[in-house]
């Protein structure tokens, strides 16, 4: 990680009673004071809406980093230390009180501090509270320092292009856009980071990295989980908003984005939202040709019975929202002309997948009858954190038998060291002003216009070519089909049992 920076730091949490600060903010926080990657002065300002006792408060958060923590239970010392740090502020999102008495908290530990330093605020808030937090903010001044002053703001950033502009355009006019850090917890991932390592660093790849010796790409998103008790949100979004327009776009511009003239943010970013431009837009002929929706229905996933989607809380028994997608994009630059890449996600499937698929083109001689499985090269993001290369190697004998084999890298076997989870990642870039992993106001609106054209066929049309699949499988055979000619099936990671075997095997 990055060095601490002398700093103090205000970190503010909107939302502190919510599931986010207690799964993932506070253990996040909590991993980077006890790993001495946050300065030596900061304080955490809790606020919420409730009423609550300040020592239940913190138990509360206690509870959620022994339970979440890659670190495990809390040593009690560290905890004591840690906690003493938070203090709770109840207060109404909408009432200028609450922002009065947060400034005058804030102030008051700078003062202490006897030094001006950075101040974050996270808005771990429902979307409706993000322009009330956000005028409050900028109407009081608490957020007005160019150079020190930050918020993050969690997705969904707007619901389709129109919100996300008129948002953008909101937030722009009361901080400047180097202010603003719209957080996808996607690119905090180790694996995820280590891309752009493993291509920019690695002049092996670079080469091939294009039309000339790639067939095709996928980018598969699989989730074990149902919708659950999201059911409200969930319905009025979809796959598609909640997960292809950002999580799996942004993978996609870290795989086939150009080598940035430096490694800064701005230049990183630039080349993302160079190629969502470059992204071919649907018609809407296409997205009935290109793209496969469909939505879970009951089974079963582990051994345990699943109810389907239109059962689930809050879920109209009539919807129409998809909780899988897959589409075929083509990029319209010159590296990738005619490659086509190919996005799924889906909840409710046979497990938990995050994986990108590099398939290399066929050997252009083929002298070997036994030639017959593809190069590729595999980006597994969880549950294995793994990249590995597939190719033919002889069998050992005395006869010419050609098998596939994989070549392994695994940060289990490569590192001892445990590995920071991805907010603690990017947590500590906000508070080093480092807005490399964060999305810009442009990638965010270019990001909605490349699925505009799907959600708008998909209004026109709420019911055409909806599929069904049920709960425990990979989707719809529908999503199979898309790939074909390039291959038959989508790539799935070994089973549990397998994995399993192989590690007493070894």
């Amino acid at each position: 990680m990055k060095p601490k920076k002398a700093y103090p730091a205000a970190i503010t949490i909107f939302g502190a009673r919510g599931d986010l600060t207690r799964r993932k903010l506070i253990p996040a926080l909590y991993n980077l004071f006890i790993e001495n990657h946050l300065p030596a002065l900061f304080e955490i300002f809790c606020v919420d809406f409730q009423t609550v006792d300040e020592a239940a408060f913190k138990n509360d958060l206690l509870s959620g980093v022994n339970e979440f923590s890659r670190n495990g239970k809390a040593e009690p010392s560290k905890w004591a230390g840690f906690a003493a740090r938070i203090s709770y502020l109840q207060g109404d999102f909408t009432k200028k009180e609450t922002y009065i008495s947060l400034k005058t908290k804030v102030e008051d530990f700078e003062k202490s501090s006897k030094q001006r330093g950075n101040r974050m605020f996270y808005f771990a808030v429902a979307p409706r509270f993000i322009e009330v937090i956000a005028e409050a903010l900028s109407t009081r001044k608490l957020c007005s320092n160019k150079t020190h002053d930050r918020i993050v703001v969690e997705k969904p950033f707007g619901t389709d292009l129109a919100t996300a502009r008129k948002l953008n355009h909101f937030l722009t006019k009361r901080f400047s856009e180097k202010q603003v850090y719209r957080i996808d917890h996607y690119l905090g991932k180790e694996t995820v980071q280590n891309i752009m390592a493993f291509r920019f660093a690695n002049f092996v790849f670079e080469p091939l990295w294009n039309k000339n010796y790639i067939d095709h790409i996928q980018i598969s998103v699989a989730e074990q989980v149902s919708v659950g008790k999201r059911g409200g949100y969930y319905d009025a979004s979809g796959a598609l908003r909640d997960m292809i327009q950002n999580h799996l776009l942004q993978l996609l511009c870290i795989v086939a984005m150009e080598c940035p003239g430096a490694y800064k943010a701005e230049a990183i970013r630039d080349a993302k939202t160079k190629v969502l431009k470059s992204i071919r837009p649907f018609t809407t002929q296409q997205v009935f040709k290109n793209v496969v929706r469909a939505q879970y229905t009951a089974g079963e996933v582990d051994d345990v019975q699943r109810i389907a989607y239109r059962q689930e809380e809050q879920v109209s028994p009539e919807s129409n929202t998809e909780t899988f997608v897959a589409l075929k994009m083509l990029i319209d630059n010159p590296r990738w002309e005619g490659v086509p890449f190919f996005l799924r996600t889906g909840k409710s499937m046979t497990r938990q997948s995050s994986v990108i698929v590099v398939q290399f083109k066929d050997s252009p001689h083929k002298i070997f009858k036994d030639d017959i499985v593809p190069n590729r090269l595999i980006i597994s993001i969880q549950p294995e954190l793994e990249i590995s290369l597939l190719f033919e190697s002889k069998v050992p004998g005395l006869q010419m038998k050609l098998v596939p084999v994989e070549m392994d890298f695994t940060y289990q076997e490569a590192y001892t060291e445990s590995l920071p989870e991805a907010y603690e990642a990017l947590l500590l870039d906000v508070l080093h002003g480092d807005a490399t992993l964060f999305m810009r106001a442009d990638q965010v609106e270019a990001a909605w216009k490349v699925v505009m054209p799907i959600l708008d066929a998909w209004k026109k049309s709420p019911s055409k070519q909806l599929q069904f699949y049920e709960s425990g499988t990979w989707g719809p055979a529908a999503g199979s089909n898309l790939l074909k000619p390039y291959a038959k099936e989508w790539y799935r990671l070994p089973s549990r049992e397998t994995v399993k075997k192989l590690a007493v095997n070894k």
